[in-house]
């Protein structure tokens, strides 16, 4: 073979890696987006429930699990959720501010993060398993749960960047249990930095708590 016979042939190698490492990243993307109940636009292939690879729809456009996809655009919000904020504004943030989200963690929230994740332990996904496991049901991902933390941070006004996070979880969360995100803003440490107390709430009870630090900027 010669040399440019060889380069082409490690080109064309190359191509068909990138384009698969690509497909990957888009799956994984549109998982992650579907496990807080937010359908992405997709071209080809998507993730459906159960992790699986669908095939596109009529419309061009991949089927996610029965959803229809849509645009995911910065700022949205569902209409299952439910959503407080103390402040409007970021100068009047202050000690005793908060910010609370809520939504339903569903199967399929389940199913497209442990796509997403690649957490595959079957007390979260198998039914017959988790019945003989220690809780005696399948129960939500403890990570899935605790971000419903950032997704409160999230909404709180300016721009929000995450610093740190300790968490402690109490109690294990069920399948379609509705959960609420509550964080209060506890101390200010100067530099734009902010420190809260941060509980996931299911039905009264804490399932998890902790801690965080963020970094309030200016939006650009």
């Amino acid at each position: 073979m010669s040399s440019q016979q060889s380069s082409t042939a490690l080109a064309d190698a190359w191509a068909r890696q990138s384009e698969h490492l690509l497909d990957g990243a888009l799956a994984i993307n549109r998982a992650v987006l579907d496990a807080f109940g937010l359908p992405a636009t997709v071209s080809g292939a998507g993730v459906d429930a159960t992790g699986d690879a669908t095939t596109p729809a009529g419309n061009g456009t991949a089927s996610t699990g029965g959803a229809t996809a849509a645009t995911v655009e910065p700022g949205m919000d569902h209409g299952e959720w439910e959503i407080e904020v103390s402040a409007g504004e970021r100068d009047a943030l202050g000690v005793g501010d908060r910010v609370r989200f809520t939504k339903t963690v569903t199967d399929a929230d389940v199913r497209r993060f442990a796509a997403a994740s690649g957490d595959t332990n079957p007390v979260h996904l198998d039914p017959e398993f988790a019945g003989e496991a220690r809780f005696g049901e399948r129960i939500v991902h403890g990570t899935l749960v605790s971000g419903l933390i950032s997704a409160a941070l999230a909404r709180l006004p300016g721009g929000v960047i995450y610093l740190s996070q300790d968490v402690e979880f109490l109690e294990p969360v069920a399948i379609g249990d509705r959960l609420t995100a509550d964080c209060e803003i506890v101390e200010e440490l100067g530099g734009d930095q902010y420190r809260l107390l941060t509980r996931i709430i299911d039905g009264g009870t804490t399932v998890v708590d902790g801690e965080a630090v963020v970094l309030i900027d200016e939006l650009p």
